[in-house]
């Protein structure tokens, strides 16, 4: 898919599972005097420090470190998201912030690609490479809303094609490439940095970029409740159609699009099944203490009582293990955790 004919500023990128070495040929496509910023956001692990920036800077021509919350934006320079942190743009400059995760992840993609779109606009470049799932879709989505160049590695390509195929499926790109033909992309439209950074204009519509954090009733303009409840903390669950995208988000602002809330509900599935599985179990056995205590009172017809209470607990307690040892359910399980490893 060729090109339009768009000038960019600010290059944007985001990448899970697989999307280092597709990170690598796109950077190393780029020429040493390329003059737009690069920001980068691959899902990481929460704990300990990251190796990204060194790797980054090693495939190819520019140099690469964590973003610092607060530095200006500068042509050339490839800024990185650190573990644990959301990277976002603000006014022509570098936030890291700890807000609440999206899609499972801190850092995401989403959230630098709004905050890029509704502070840069048409002067910016995003980019999804490999992941699976589908984070990135929504905020591809804003870019182009917004007037931006939009780019994700051909599916074919990716070692893992979730992200990009969801990109591809609901924001209809400007380019479908192979990493390192996105990175010569990139290059042949780069323009300098604006002197002077952009004020946010909010050119994306995004109806979950700014979060009222009052105590309304209703805390999301043009969002609906859904009667879901979010993984992380029970609350409700809005939804708001963002450029095509459903996205899903909480009162506090954890946020998932659809496959992201379906892992994260599986999970939760399976916890509950093992805690009334652990509550039934202890009750059975409570129950049979009490049997055994009464018997040997000599009260033979409450212990009797507690001693069918306790064998029908065992039958209820049999089902739930049934469930969580059937192959079926095992299957499932294993495909949505394996997702989310692969996510993570």
């Amino acid at each position: 898919m060729a090109a339009e004919s768009k000038r960019h500023h600010l290059v944007v990128v985001g990448a899970s599972a697989g999307g280092i070495e597709a990170l690598r040929s796109l950077l190393g496509a780029l020429p040493a005097d390329f003059p737009a910023a690069i920001l980068v956001v691959v899902h990481l692990a929460p704990a300990g420090t990251s190796v990204l920036p060194e790797i980054l800077t090693r495939a190819g021509e520019l140099r690469a470190t964590a973003a610092a919350d607060g530095e200006p934006i500068e042509g050339g320079h490839i800024y990185v998201a650190s573990p644990d942190s959301h990277l976002l743009v603000e006014d022509g400059k570098v936030r890291v912030t700890r807000g609440p995760t999206v899609n499972g992840h801190r850092p995401a993609v989403d959230p630098l690609f709004r905050s890029a779109a509704s502070t840069w606009g048409e002067a910016v470049a995003g980019v999804v490479l490999s992941g699976v799932l589908d984070d990135g879709t929504a905020g591809l989505a804003a870019v182009k809303a917004a007037g931006g160049m939009t780019l994700v590695q051909d599916p074919a390509e990716a070692l893992y094609s979730g992200m990009p195929d969801s990109a591809i499926e609901f924001v209809h790109p400007d380019v479908v490439a192979s990493a390192a033909d996105i990175g010569r992309a990139l290059a042949a439209a780069a323009g300098e940095p604006p002197p002077d950074p952009p004020s946010s204009h909010g050119a994306n519509g995004n109806t979950f970029l700014e979060v009222d954090r009052g105590a309304t009733e209703e805390p999301y303009d043009n969002a609906a409740p859904t009667g879901l409840s979010c993984p992380y903390c029970n609350g409700g669950i809005w939804l708001a159609h963002e450029h095509g995208v459903d996205v899903f988000r909480c009162r506090v602002g954890h946020e998932f699009t659809p496959e992201a809330l379906h892992v994260q509900q599986s999970g939760q599935v399976e916890q509950a099944l093992w805690t009334a599985l652990r509550a039934l179990e202890e009750h059975a056995a409570m129950s049979r203490r009490i049997a055994q205590r009464m018997t040997r009172g000599g009260q033979s017809g409450p212990a009797a009582r507690f001693a069918r209470r306790a064998d029908d607990t065992v039958q209820q307690a049999t089902i739930i293990r049934r469930v969580l040892e059937s192959p079926a359910f095992a299957a499932a399980e294993a495909a949505d955790e394996l997702d989310a490893e692969r996510a993570s």
